[in-house]
């Protein structure tokens, strides 16, 4: 009996799907023996259909036919934002159509809502494109690492970012040049502020934590710094004391608190995420039985998108008459750990007059806050009477380093705000 999917939204990824059900449709039929079908697309602007080969397929401008149709067993939500996607899954979830989707704002949003709503009715909610494209961390982690209690898990979800901090180290470019380079490669989105400024990492790291943990995780509750303060003299650094700059998602288990943030973060060169280059992402998790896995991928494009979406709604058709696979499992509330409770090495630079003292009166404010020293050098800026002088720590409480710092830029020897970036 052949398993109906209607579709709402045809932009990048809903092109995508419509590409792989038909191309693909003898390939998922011979593999599962399950008869997939494309019957109904929404679609507002016409346009967006052109060159797509949809004879036998119903087409319509309002997303409400797609979830009326009898014939539509999946409804796969492709139109991204809070609203009206979040209106539309829940009326698909009421009329008991599984759904797909991708939207990993609304998940990092509402997500606690819309797999409630699921679980009400007895049907899927499945989201692998949500988080990291093609990588199937979902799957991993709901099915193939269920076994395990995860201790840490540490992403590189944005492929823009990645490649922006890639063309950064690998070209020299400065920040601003780097992120004009992919927007013309169409590797950012425009404007690119979801992206640089880390929430679209934070949407996948908060969804992550929920998962991990089985305990509710808000975006509030997150640590987030984007890459736009990053600059080549910190990259330069970076590789000569043996490490790469990468934005990470980090997720762990520390003291029965769950720690969630994302930030730049100093990557040792012999780590398996510094070899995971431009738009590329990865996730590396740490856990109990299978110790330590990778996963790695494209995060974002058209095709590897699709393939993580056709992979949910395959999996739904294959699940037939079993029990629904709850979306999201909120066994516990676990509290989130705060921030100046990290403990770990940092690098800090700062921007100085290039006068006797200064070194002495950075290396007190530090020693105040009980934060060590494990190396420290000074570079030339090519500016007259200016100075960078870098630090590396021991390992210090990130409240200390704080406190620290906001000393040294008090003091009248600094110039503007100083620069921090943790360790991995």
């Amino acid at each position: 009996m052949p398993v109906g999917v209607g579709l709402i939204g045809v932009g990048t990824v809903g092109g995508g799907v419509i590409t792989t059900l038909a191309c693909n449709h003898e390939t998922i039929s011979m593999r599962t023996g399950l008869d997939v079908r494309l019957v109904h697309v929404a679609e507002k602007n016409p346009k967006q259909l052109d060159g797509f080969a949809l004879e036998g397929v119903r087409v319509s401008s309002d997303a409400a036919a797609v979830i009326a149709d009898p014939e539509v067993q999946v409804v796969v939500e492709l139109i991204g934002g809070l609203e009206p996607a979040r209106t539309f899954i829940l009326r698909a979830l009421s009329a008991k159509k599984h759904v797909v989707t991708a939207n990993k704002m609304l998940l990092a949003h509402h997500g606690a809502e819309l797999a409630e709503a699921a679980a009400a009715q007895g049907v899927e909610l499945r989201y692998e494109a949500a988080v990291a494209g093609t990588i199937p961390i979902i799957k991993a982690l709901r099915e193939g690492l269920v076994a395990n209690q995860v201790s840490a898990v540490y992403g590189i979800l944005n492929g823009t970012c990645n490649y922006i901090l890639s063309q950064m180290t690998e070209k020299g470019l400065e920040f601003g040049d780097a992120l004009a380079q992919a927007v013309t490669l169409g590797f950012a989105e425009t404007p690119p502020d979801l992206d640089i400024e880390g929430f679209d990492t934070a949407h996948k790291c908060q969804i992550i934590a929920s998962l991990c943990y089985s305990t509710p995780v808000s975006l509030d509750d997150l640590h987030i710094e984007g890459i736009t303060r990053i600059t080549h003299a910190d990259v330069a650094d970076a590789k000569e004391l043996g490490y790469l700059i990468k934005l990470l998602a980090v997720v762990r288990s520390i003291e029965g608190e769950v720690e969630a943030r994302v930030h730049p973060t100093l990557v040792p060169l012999n780590h398996p995420l510094a070899s995971v280059w431009n738009e590329f992402n990865a996730v590396y998790v740490q856990s109990d039985i299978a110790d330590v896995t990778m996963f790695y991928g494209r995060g974002a494009g058209r095709m590897p998108t699709a393939s993580a979406v056709v992979s949910d709604i395959v999996d739904i058709a294959g699940r037939s008459g079993h029990p629904a696979m709850p979306a999201f499992v909120y066994a516990r509330r676990l509290p989130i750990r705060d921030m100046g409770k990290l403990v770990g090495r940092y690098y800090l630079r700062m921007s100085t007059e290039d006068k006797p003292g200064t070194l002495a009166k950075i290396c007190f404010a530090l020693g105040r806050q009980q934060v060590s020293i494990a190396s420290c050098f000074q570079r030339e800026t090519g500016v007259q009477g200016r100075v960078h002088v870098v630090v590396m720590t021991h390992e210090s409480q990130e409240a200390a380093v704080r406190k620290a710092i906001e000393e040294i830029d008090g003091l009248d020897c600094i110039w503007g705000a100083s620069q921090l970036i943790r360790v991995l």
